[in-house]
């Protein structure tokens, strides 16, 4: 990315994604500046797991050759496991490491990048409910988020802000997360900017 251009993040989207951090995700991201494209495995109107629908903004196999700065998956099911089947998604994962590009997951989409095979011998996080799943890397389960080089990963619905927050200081620094944190009256830890 050069130092003139947006940050480029693509959300892939599955019948049956969590909407809160789906929504949490490209608004918090935009706000940020950032050009984020919503992609579905399905064309038009992806439903989510209790029945929001979003349009997304292009067919994932639209932009399967596009170079992004970020993939980010939401969670949610049966939304992951459509992720999780979908060999294109992966392979645009693994493609995104070895070009040293950053991607993230949040609440079961740890799964993921698990079945792209992006967490072993990496520290993660990801919802309780499947962690013994995924069974590789370290997990640490009382991380709200973990930043593992290129890979970040998060918990779920109630950590999807400051998931989002991390993403904006990854790509476009600390202070635009800070700034956007006051804005949005979110409270800063301590040592944030």
């Amino acid at each position: 990315m050069s130092s003139t251009s947006r940050p480029r993040v693509l959300v892939p989207l599955a019948e049956g994604f969590e909407e809160i951090e789906a929504v949490t995700i490209i608004d918090v991201l935009r706000r940020a500046g950032c050009e984020v494209l919503t992609a579905g495995l399905v064309p038009g109107i992806v439903r989510g797991a209790h029945g929001v629908g979003i349009e997304a903004d292009v067919p994932l196999a639209a932009v399967a050759s596009a170079g992004f700065d970020l993939i980010v998956c939401p969670g949610g099911m049966p939304g992951t496991r459509r992720l999780m089947a979908h060999e294109p998604l992966l392979a645009m994962l693994r493609a995104a490491i070895a070009g040293e590009r950053r991607v993230a997951a949040i609440c079961a989409a740890p799964l993921v990048l698990n079945a792209a095979g992006l967490l072993e011998q990496r520290r993660w996080t990801s919802h309780p409910a499947v962690r013994a799943e995924i069974g590789v890397g370290a997990c640490d389960p009382k991380a709200p988020l973990v930043r593992a080089g290129l890979v970040t990963t998060s918990q779920g619905v109630g950590t999807a802000l400051r998931f989002a927050l991390d993403l904006v200081a990854q790509l476009c620094g600390e202070a635009k997360a800070g700034e956007l944190a006051r804005a949005m009256l979110v409270p800063l830890e301590p040592g944030t900017a």
